[in-house]
């Protein structure tokens, strides 16, 4: 028998993303043999995976191929982005999550995987439940009667369904977490799909002490953010439970974009002065996460508080920013030389 058939083989779908690419890392340190699948290889990272397939899993033949002698399949592949991405391009979202899930969920029915983790967003919840910055924290069952966020949470919730009704109808046991928000090292924070801690950190370690940056809105929208390892934890516990229906998986640490930004300064070591406009997309006016049914389930929630994991995920993206500008200035010196006249 080989080392690869002696351990549980999970595929990893969505790996050359953020929260994928730490969540193959964590299995590999678990011992199991890991497939990673996307349509890109890791951006800031070589992969851990055992095996990397660059496919693209909105054709059908590529998710029988990726799911093809899996035991568990961990589904985070996706088409989304910040609010500025997912607000303006709901038709090539809704069409490109809409081919990779139905194909990911029916591959795994038909390849007889033992369970199929698919990962859901906040974005299901209606959005006449979050008009206020002081919103009640969202419970799973608030996501009917259904008013989703347009195109991505939309399809999410359709997906979530989805799942129901393979387990209902073939057996085919599914895990659905519903994600709030996270933040960490390893993940976009640069060309318009990152999330919001990702951006203003980019936006502070770019500017001097007592400078000023832009803010979308005005700022008293409220959120709750997850540090990727609490994510982590959280999907591999959920995998293991025996509990079949929605999860959310979050913190329930609400805080104003205002106060992100001043919890990011305050890593930083800057002081920092905001500018609002009003004029750009800020997604829906309050969002939290309620953790009772998490709790119950699992007998545990994220742990790690806003202010110490954006500590390491302003340091990295301060040093990727620090990089690529030492790398600029050096190519621009080559360049200067290369075009000095000769004496």
């Amino acid at each position: 028998m080989s080392i690869a058939s002696s351990r549980k083989k999970i595929l990893v779908t969505g790996a050359g993303g953020f929260i994928a690419h730490h969540l193959t890392t964590r299995l590999k340190e678990m011992g199991c043999w890991v497939r990673a699948a996307d349509i890109k290889q890791p951006e800031y990272e070589a992969t851990h995976a055992d095996e990397f397939m660059q496919v693209d899993l909105r054709d059908r033949v590529n998710c029988a191929a990726a799911v093809e002698g899996m035991d568990e399949v961990y589904h985070l592949a996706a088409d989304m982005g910040g609010i500025g991405y997912i607000s303006q391009s709901h038709a090539e979202i809704t069409l490109n999550n809409t081919l990779i899930d139905v194909g990911m969920v029916d591959a795994a029915h038909k390849a007889g995987v033992s369970r199929f983790l698919y990962s859901s967003s906040a974005c299901v919840y209606p959005q006449f439940l979050q008009h206020d910055a002081n919103v009640v924290a969202l419970k799973e069952e608030d996501a009917f009667p259904a008013a989703p966020e347009e195109g991505y949470g939309l399809e999410k919730l359709y997906t979530e369904k989805l799942c129901q009704y393979f387990t209902e109808d073939f057996g085919m046991a599914t895990r659905v977490v519903r994600f709030h928000n996270v933040y960490g090292p390893l993940g976009t924070y640069d060309g318009g799909r990152e999330k919001a801690p990702a951006a203003i950190s980019r936006k502070i370690a770019k500017v001097l002490d007592g400078d000023m940056i832009d803010i979308w809105g005005d700022g008293e929208q409220t959120r709750s953010f997850m540090y990727i390892d609490d994510c982590v934890e959280g999907l591999v516990r959920i995998m293991k439970s025996d509990y079949s229906l929605p999860l959310n998986l979050g913190t329930d640490e609400l805080v104003t974009i205002n106060q992100l930004v001043d919890i990011v300064a305050e890593a930083a070591g800057k002081r920092i002065r905001k500018s609002h406009d009003t004029t750009r997309p800020q997604g829906v006016r309050g969002r939290n996460s309620d953790n009772t049914r998490l709790r119950d389930v699992l007998g545990w929630e994220p742990k790690i508080d806003l202010r110490t994991g954006i500590v390491p995920t302003y340091t990295w993206i301060a040093e990727q920013l620090s990089a690529l500008d030492k790398g600029s200035a050096q190519s621009a010196y080559l360049l200067a030389a290369v075009a000095a006249p000769s004496r």
